[in-house]
């Protein structure tokens, strides 16, 4: 399988429980040993500063800490709109396109003034290579093109739904699936 590093895993109606229910995973790595991404949907209650102080008043609408998965959930992962080809600011690490992993140790007079967007995630979520590959294979989730705005969507409760839209086929009809079934 081809690497999936800066595509969509948006789950399909077969994952009905947990934080993958509708939800929208961005790869951050993936090789032939694991992958590794965070979901961009999930916003938890809690604010940003009560996390990580002074990284709040520059994160993107909602200013919440998101559900980046079930994997180590009381560690914080940043992702960054980075504009332009050029080198990133000092602290900040391009993973492809606009998007960059931010050190949350970083200065952050550094990184402020070199940055578009900001979202900060409550662990991730991560997989052995075989086993994404079976679960994709099995229905769990449709593979998708990501564009820069799902990452930092300013409302998540929808974007799910909107991805799904923007496809073709059977993902755009899936788009319209009932959350509840039974009351169709």
């Amino acid at each position: 399988m081809d690497s999936l590093a800066g595509r969509l895993l948006v789950s399909t109606p077969e994952i009905t429980d947990g934080v993958f229910d509708r939800s929208i995973v961005l790869v951050l790595a993936h090789d032939e040993e694991s992958a590794e991404g965070v979901v961009i949907n999930k916003p938890v209650q809690a604010p940003i500063d009560a996390v990580l102080p002074g990284w709040q008043d520059g994160a993107s609408e909602p200013q919440k800490v998101f559900q980046g998965g079930p994997v180590q959930t009381d560690s914080a992962v940043g992702l960054v709109g980075v504009p332009g080809d050029g080198e990133p600011p000092v602290g900040v690490k391009r993973l492809f396109g606009g998007i960059g992993l931010v050190d949350l140790d970083a200065p952050q007079e550094s990184v402020w003034p070199a940055i578009s967007a900001l979202r900060i995630f409550a662990g991730y979520a991560g997989w052995t290579a075989p086993q994404l590959a079976g679960e994709i294979e099995r229905g769990g989730w449709f593979v998708c093109d990501a564009e820069i705005g799902d990452v930092f969507d300013a409302d998540p409760a929808t974007l799910w739904r909107r991805v799904l839209r923007r496809q073709r086929g059977v993902m755009a009809w899936v788009s319209t699936y009932p959350e509840d079934p039974t009351q169709n």
